[in-house]
């Protein structure tokens, strides 16, 4: 690649929160040196509403070949192969000088067309247990940059590839980290936050509010709860609340994330990987409730990363139930030194320059000097 031609690169990732967040956050730390940014995603990737800077985005559809019916696995291949093709004739076109996939089977196909297209690979694993996709591409890929610093699946045939630069993060979030932990007093407000991650949670708009009825009335008085849950809860979360006598801010979606975590005094929530990173890097302590029933268990290791600090309880969902809940919230709200220690051990978890880490390491593979942003 000569100097004289602006890179390019494609960004693969599937349609979640999960997956386009880090890939926005690099993405970002990218075009700021002069990269010219493409993402490949599925309809929901397409759908998204945040400010991803790139300057097309493609859809490439995919399955998850999943499931006893064999009818459906040679569906779910059939697709696969149609994005590989759509994927491979996209980069003839586009040229990219390197395609980085971000997990789920949406990068897959885009990641497999660029190796039969001959363009360097890399992955990022944002998870503490590596990806079913991202196993799947392992053996082919250039580099594998990861969230965790030993992800869990990872075969060893293929950790020599394996480099930890932490889960990138958006600039919402770099702004959110330099807000201290909010001091409390013995009668001042006492903000929560209760979040399900992208989707939402539903078990969560039942066990909070539930638990915060069981609170004394005068800590009930401090509380300002903020919570985002799924659409169709909503309605049914406000009434709790209100039977609870606390008052709660309740949305399907906030915008302002990062500065509601920011805000808060403690978080309860699921244990997605960019939850986590957010949480480290800004800086506050949680309650972890990890998503029950998935094949890798990711979630629950992700959570591990930050109870072995001291920097958040993790609760099994089948655990989850107002009374433990409002024993622990009662233990925390009342002794806030312990809060205290928890926002220091969770910010010593942080990588905030994740992104530009991982910058680094695709411009060295490159040939490019990406270890620093330049002006366009």
């Amino acid at each position: 690649m000569t100097s004289s031609r602006t890179p390019v690169i494609l960004l693969a990732a599937g349609g979640t929160g999960g997956h386009l967040f880090p890939a926005e956050a690099l993405a970002g730390a990218l075009t700021a040196r002069g990269v010219v940014i493409h993402l490949a995603t599925d309809h929901r990737g397409m759908a998204y509403g945040g400010a991803f800077p790139a300057v097309a985005r493609h859809e490439i559809r995919a399955a998850t070949p999943s499931g006893k019916s064999p009818l459906s696995l040679l569906k779910a291949i059939f697709v696969l192969v149609r994005g590989t093709l759509r994927s491979y004739l996209l980069i003839k076109k586009i040229k990219p000088d390197a395609v980085i996939g971000f997990g789920g089977y949406p990068s897959v196909p885009p990641l497999i067309g660029a190796v039969l297209a001959g363009v360097p690979t890399f992955i990022h694993e944002q998870n503490g247990v590596m990806g079913r996709a991202n196993r799947f591409v392992a053996p082919f890929v250039n580099a594998i940059a990861t969230g965790f610093e030993k992800p869990k699946a990872l075969s060893e045939k293929y950790a020599v590839k394996a480099h930890h630069v932490g889960n990138p993060i958006r600039p919402l979030v770099c702004e959110a980290m330099e807000i201290p932990y909010p001091e409390l007093y013995p009668q001042s407000e006492f903000h929560l936050l209760v979040t399900g991650g992208s989707q939402g949670a539903r078990v969560m708009s039942t066990v909070v509010p539930e638990a915060l009825a069981l609170l004394s009335d005068d800590i009930k008085a401090r509380l300002r709860v903020t919570h985002q849950a799924r659409g169709d809860d909503l309605e049914a979360a406000k009434a709790l609340y209100g039977r609870a006598g606390v008052i709660a801010d309740i949305r399907a979606f906030f915008d302002d994330l990062p500065m509601r975590i920011a805000q808060a005094h403690l978080v309860i929530g699921r244990a997605g990987a960019s939850t986590i990173a957010e949480l480290a890097v800004i800086g506050r302590p949680s309650i972890l409730v990890p998503l029950p029933g998935s094949l890798d268990q990711d979630q629950a290791a992700n959570a591990e990363s930050l109870a072995q600090r001291g920097a958040a309880l993790v609760i099994k969902q089948s655990d989850f139930t107002a009374e433990p809940l409002a024993r622990h919230l009662n233990e925390l709200i009342t002794h806030p030194d312990r809060l205290t220690d928890s926002s220091r051990a969770a910010k010593s978890a942080g990588i905030a320059d994740a992104a530009e880490r991982f910058a680094a390491l695709i411009g060295e593979n490159l040939g490019l000097d990406f270890s620093r942003g330049r002006s366009s």
